[in-house]
């Protein structure tokens, strides 16, 4: 290692190039920013305050959530419930980081989760299972995302009335497709495959029997558990042996 222990380096130029790789599945994110531009914009809310959500809030399905609960009164208490319910993925989803997260200053490294969404979480994911350390994409893929559901939802406050119902053209699937291609993609053994066999039965149980949302929490947990205790762990000096590397 390294006299530093961060000693991982964002390269600038892979930053950019993890920018223009997922720039395709952005194009997917303006249309459901435009969905919940115009949702929000028949709430009630204002064009500015819509904007500013989607700017700081940066996470679709809590947003969307959160303007369900929308009214004259807000119920402040059970609206963070469900919004930490539907995010409570991203615990995981940070945890399953830290090996190459942990390398990074606490600023950069929290700067990064800023923008952590499924999509750049699974292109990393998959490529630190396959031996690779790649965290820009989580900057440069993350940055293209945000910009996208930032850039949707200004669509969507102004011009929503041309895309009322996403689902219509199929864009609803769209991040689920991209899921499935890196969880199937790539050198997986069979207990990675039963991990997220077993997270996917676990959420569809939940979708149908549990209430709203529940789904989400569900699945990550599920995946949780059996990641932590029944997949392959690496030997130490394998690992070690990559922490110098």
């Amino acid at each position: 290692m390294s006299d530093s222990i961060y000693s991982y380096q964002l390269q600038p130029q892979k930053v950019r190039a993890e920018f223009f790789r997922l720039l395709p599945i952005s194009l997917f994110v303006v249309a459901f920013g435009a969905a919940f531009g115009l949702a929000a914009a028949q709430t009630g809310l204002t064009p500015l305050e819509t904007i500013l959500m989607s700017g700081a809030v940066f996470a679709g399905a809590s947003q969307f959530a959160a303007i369900d609960m929308w009214g004259t009164e807000v119920s402040v208490i059970p609206l963070l419930a469900v919004v930490f319910a539907i995010n409570s993925r991203h615990l995981l989803m940070g945890a399953s980081l830290y090996p190459m997260l942990k390398h990074v200053s606490p600023g950069k490294r929290y700067g990064l989760l800023l923008v952590l969404t499924d999509a750049n979480w699974a292109v990393s994911a998959q490529e630190y299972q396959n031996g690779r350390h790649n965290l820009e994409v989580i900057l440069g893929g993350g940055v293209v995302l945000w910009l996208a559901w930032v850039i949707g939802t200004l669509l969507g406050v102004y011009f929503g009335g041309l895309l009322q119902d996403p689902k219509s053209l199929g864009l609803d699937m769209v991040l689920g497709c991209f899921l499935l291609a890196m969880a199937l993609g790539g050198k997986q053994s069979p207990r990675v495959l039963v991990a997220w066999v077993v997270t996917a039965l676990a959420s569809l149980a939940a979708w149908k029997w549990l209430p709203p949302n529940m789904h989400v929490v569900v699945g990550a947990l599920a995946g949780g558990v059996i990641g932590y205790f029944w997949l392959d762990k690496k030997p130490a000096d394998e690992a070690v042996q990559e922490e110098l590397a």
